[in-house]
């Protein structure tokens, strides 16, 4: 990996770290939580089920359909190595989440005015956040991988943010814990990727 490559995910990844140092104490920790009710709080129930359905595409599963897709279109390269970033970030997130040990908002704060849960309790702990996580390593490694133009990647990019908006609104993690998602699954991506 490129000197340049490993900066940004160092910096990307001690970014992530301190997000989540911020927010677990004091006026980050309020901030974050006046955040995630904002976003938390009842829209529509066209707007529910939109994110109910979009949220999946940050699972190994969606990664792995991702990558049968690039198999068949001949760009096993891209596939492989993608796959490889969703599953390593994967990886590592778990591990976070057994080390920070972050409770989730309907575990730290049930009485949180309006707090809805609107999927299944998942397992594990909140922070980082492995939907958007994993969905964004994945896409950025294929990005890189593919020589995608900026347009692209802009779409692929917020698609990975499309995914962590949605693990809010859905009642299961703190915005910290997403954005914290986020940074690390660039992080993996950049450590990946080969160009």
């Amino acid at each position: 990996m490129a000197p340049s490559r490993t900066l940004r995910a160092l910096a990307a990844s001690g970014a992530a770290l301190g997000i989540e140092m911020l927010s677990s104490t004091g006026p980050g920790k309020r901030l974050d939580g006046s955040v995630f009710g904002a976003v938390n709080r009842h829209r529509s129930a066209h707007v529910d089920r939109f994110f109910g359905a979009v949220t999946e595409l940050g699972s190994l599963y969606a990664a792995v359909s991702a990558t049968a897709a690039l198999v068949a279109a001949r760009r096993e390269r891209a596939a492989l190595r993608a796959l490889g970033s969703a599953l390593s970030m994967w990886g590592l997130g778990q591990a976070l989440k057994k080390l920070v040990f972050r409770a989730r908002p309907y575990e730290a704060d049930p009485e949180l005015p309006g707090l809805r849960l609107l999927i299944a309790r998942p397992r594990g702990t909140s922070w980082p956040s492995s939907h958007p996580a994993v969905a964004l390593a994945f896409v950025a490694t294929a990005w890189e991988e593919l020589g995608l133009p900026r347009s692209h990647r802009a779409v692929l990019a917020a698609l990975a943010g499309t995914v962590a908006l949605s693990r809010v609104a859905l009642g299961v993690h703190y915005p910290s814990d997403v954005v914290g998602g986020l940074l690390l699954g660039r992080a993996v991506s950049l450590a990946a990727s080969g160009r």
